[in-house]
């Protein structure tokens, strides 16, 4: 499946500047005004994975093909967004279709870069966006037909569905955060509410704060209960949050990855911010990777957790999942262990698994499959 994140935040807040760290070349045109990015930019990131080089080297081969993320670098919003302000709702659109959303916030203090309020307020910066992303969600709601006197059950239960959500967008509460049920989610689904992707803080903090990372995170975290407590009193505040310095990852781009983590502990930062971020989306989207490997290549798939054999084995090829016959399963350190399949299925560590077998993470896998 297709990992899409979308990162969106006020004007110079340091979306591209982390776009430019997260693909690890300058592909984003970074720049102090408002708008510098035109046309929303697209990379492919591959998913950071130790366990595959480790396969490759046991199945003796020279292929290796990591699961990817799309990030989607998306123009600074303003308030009035969803009217039409700054470029508007053209931005919004581009949101629509990603998975999840990194809500850039700037924490550092640089008089070189203009804030576009003129002051750092992190909760103001949050409330402002997600009042244009709930107003964008509203319109789209009135935007739906009403049912007439000769309208399906389907119909009516889509109408009822965003007359309710629409009553609490109204009170500022986001998609998100209402409750509903896994029939109401299905019914709504197809109209790619903004405020009901799942949310990722990312504060870009100074190299000060960095080096205060206890009482920054700290700061960060009142912030967010703060905001929560103001935006929607009756739900439980998110922690889904990173902090990282724009600049600094940027600037660790040419260092080796043993260096970059080395030189990333006197921070008390066990890992990029590409890696957190990645591994931070995978936690909130419930996602996980299974593993192949074979003679052609080693490889990582991405599928959702709880995602039964056949269905895994469909994410590699439709026609797998309508063939599937049975999954060979075995976790990755038994494989490396063992030394490959040969080995394994001697001392029986590989079982074979039917279709009713949720895939775990790390599972090593072979899928028989019928001609």
């Amino acid at each position: 499946m297709k990992l899409s994140i979308g990162i969106v935040g006020l004007p110079n807040v340091g979306k591209s500047t982390l776009f430019n760290a997260l693909l690890k070349k300058q592909v984003a045109d970074v720049a102090n005004y408002p708008f510098c990015t035109i046309e929303p930019n697209v990379g492919i990131v591959p998913v950071p994975d130790e366990r595959l080089p480790v396969l490759a080297k046991i199945v003796k081969t020279d292929k290796i093909v990591p699961a990817v993320v799309e990030f989607y670098d998306i123009a600074g919003l303003v308030k009035g967004a969803a009217e039409g302000q700054g470029l508007g709702n053209k931005f919004l659109s581009h949101i629509r279709e990603v998975a999840a959303i990194v809500h850039v916030v700037r924490l550092f203090e640089d008089q070189n870069v203009a804030h576009v309020t003129e002051k750092i307020d992190p909760p103001s910066d949050i409330q402002t966006i997600e009042s244009e992303l709930i107003l964008a969600d509203l319109e789209t709601l009135n935007k739906q037909k009403r049912s007439r006197m000769d309208a399906t059950k389907a119909q009516l239960a889509t109408e009822a569905v965003a007359k309710r959500l629409a009553g609490q967008l109204n009170k500022g509460i986001s998609a998100r955060n209402i409750s509903l049920t896994d029939e109401e989610k299905t019914i709504i689904k197809p109209l790619n509410l903004l405020t009901l992707k799942p949310v990722i803080y990312a504060f870009n903090v100074s190299d000060k704060q960095l080096e205060n990372k206890k009482n920054t995170e700290e700061k960060i975290a009142k912030w967010l209960h703060g905001y929560m407590a103001i935006s929607h009193p009756t739900i439980r505040p998110s922690n889904d949050s990173i902090i990282f310095n724009a600049k600094l990852e940027n600037e660790i781009l040419t260092f080796a990855e043993e260096e970059q983590k080395e030189y990333l502990k006197q921070y008390q930062l066990e890992d990029t911010g590409l890696n957190r971020l990645i591994k931070k989306s995978y936690e909130i989207l419930g996602l996980i990777s299974f593993l192949t490997a074979g003679t052609i290549e080693a490889r990582a798939w991405t599928i959702k957790k709880g995602t039964l054999a056949p269905q895994a084995a469909g994410v590699i090829h439709s026609d797998f999942e309508k063939k599937f016959i049975k999954a060979d399963v075995i976790p990755y350190q038994e494989f490396v262990n063992c030394g490959g399949w040969a080995e394994a299925r001697e001392k029986g560590k590989v079982q074979s698994m039917g279709k009713d077998y949720p895939m775990n993470e790390g599972d090593v896998v072979e899928f028989k499959v019928g001609s």
